[in-house]
């Protein structure tokens, strides 16, 4: 970076990038272990995999709000020379980071079918839509600050995500930077007049 700045990525980005994935191998893992009968049956199974599924989403939605709050209000305005990440760059460093961890969880959500059909599967669905849940209420707090919160991509390579040991302080840039809209979605481009 030129002249001490640094590679920023959004927050809402990060938060969001592992929800689809999570979402959809969920979602198969579910539907293919609720063809086998199980140990406890399906019927059982999914009933489990339901209250599963709105605990987990809920907590994965509520989990360090205190701490994003925090960062987020001491957010220093990112500098001139700080280099803003792109939307599809922080997903696709994000999904190749944490691959083999997605194979996994799919893999223990399928082998959990044997015993409690569709259960496993839906607890991973639940952990994606709650990053969504999350993501969006990253959106409302940009929001209500009027700012892109931003985080550097050095302390996120150390691991712990955008609210981990590593992070002390967040970058605030205005609404209109980056391609990603607040919450971390696609910016929808309007339609000239």
């Amino acid at each position: 970076m030129a002249r001490g700045g640094q590679g920023l990525a959004r927050v809402a980005v990060v938060v969001r990038a592992g929800a689809a994935p999570l979402w959809w191998l969920g979602v198969f893992a579910a539907g293919i272990s609720v063809l086998v009968p199980g140990l406890t049956g399906r019927r059982i199974g999914v009933l489990a995999g339901t209250a599963l599924f709105l605990v987990a989403a809920a907590v994965v939605a509520g989990v360090r709000r205190k701490r994003y709050t925090e960062l987020a209000r001491a957010a220093a305005r990112a500098g001139k020379h700080d280099v803003l990440q792109d939307r599809w760059v922080t997903v696709r460093n994000w999904r190749r980071g944490h691959r083999w961890w997605l194979l996994l969880a799919f893999l223990a959500a399928l082998g959990s079918g044997f015993a409690v059909p569709a259960a496993g599967g839906m607890l991973l669905a639940a952990t994606g839509a709650g990053l969504w849940l999350r993501a969006a209420w990253i959106g409302r707090l940009e929001r209500s600050e009027d700012a892109l919160l931003w985080v550097r991509v050095d302390w996120l390579r150390r691991g712990g995500g955008p609210v981990g040991k590593r992070v002390r302080a967040y970058r605030a840039t205005g609404v209109a930077a980056g391609d990603a809209a607040p919450g971390g979605g696609r910016r929808v481009a309007l339609a000239a007049r």
